[in-house]
Parts: C-alpha cells; sequence; structure tokens
C-alpha cells in the first residue's frame, strides 16, 4: 500500500521519470509551451518553480544547481538570460496549466502548459 507516499510513478520507473520530467522541462523552457497530460504537467510545475527560483537569484551556485537537472546549457541560459528577468516581480506561480479536453485515443485529460507572463493563444477553428 502506498500511505502517505508523495509524487506520481506515471507507470515508469524512476530512471524513466527523471527523464520524462527533465525532456518536458527542457521542452516548457524551450519552447515556452507544451502540450502534455495532466498528471504530467502538474507533476512538473513544483519542479520548474523551483528551477525559476534559482534562476531568479542569477547566482553561480543556482546556475549550476539549475544546470545538474536541466543538462542542457540552452535551456538553462534561455532561463537565466530570458525567462527569469520577465518574472523578476513575480515571486511564485510562474506556469498556468490550461486545460484542452480529452484525447482521443485513450480519454487521458490534456493540458497545455505555459508560462503565465506569456499571452494566451485565441482559438481559431
Amino acid at each position: 500500500m502506498r500511505h502517505q507516499l508523495a509524487g506520481r510513478k506515471l507507470g515508469r520507473n524512476t530512471h524513466e521519470r527523471r527523464s520524462l520530467f527533465k525532456n518536458l522541462i527542457r521542452s516548457l523552457i524551450l519552447n515556452e509551451r507544451i502540450k502534455t497530460t495532466v498528471a504530467k504537467a502538474k507533476t512538473i510545475r513544483p519542479i520548474v518553480d523551483k528551477l525559476m527560483t534559482q534562476a531568479k537569484a542569477n547566482t553561480l551556485a543556482g546556475r549550476r544547481r539549475v544546470l545538474a537537472v536541466l543538462v542542457d546549457r540552452a535551456a538553462v541560459d534561455k532561463l537565466f538570460k530570458e525567462l527569469a528577468p520577465r518574472t523578476a516581480k513575480r515571486t511564485s506561480g510562474f506556469t498556468r496549466i490550461r486545460r484542452l479536453g480529452q484525447r482521443r485515443g485513450d480519454n487521458s485529460l490534456l493540458a497545455q502548459m505555459e508560462w503565465v507572463d506569456q499571452k494566451a493563444e485565441k482559438k481559431t477553428k
């Protein structure tokens, strides 16, 4: 039984789950918007907030901590040089999760995760 165990397993072992999180966070930083499931978005939100807090401090130690998580220098540079200055006044809540409905194949709930300071896209159909 999973009594008082935090976090979602998402049907993966530890190594695959950590790799998934790193890739989702990297894509969010580089593309500034990702489409994923609600469960994955809710799971990476606190990790992204902690990385952004480190980036806002703009110290060498913070950069090394973020680099230890992300590994991709381009993503770290964009986080520190572009995204962190945009959210200088904000203390928390850097991301927004918008629900998009259900996926057709397996009926899982989809979401779009994006930065709060970016304007939402208007739907055109």
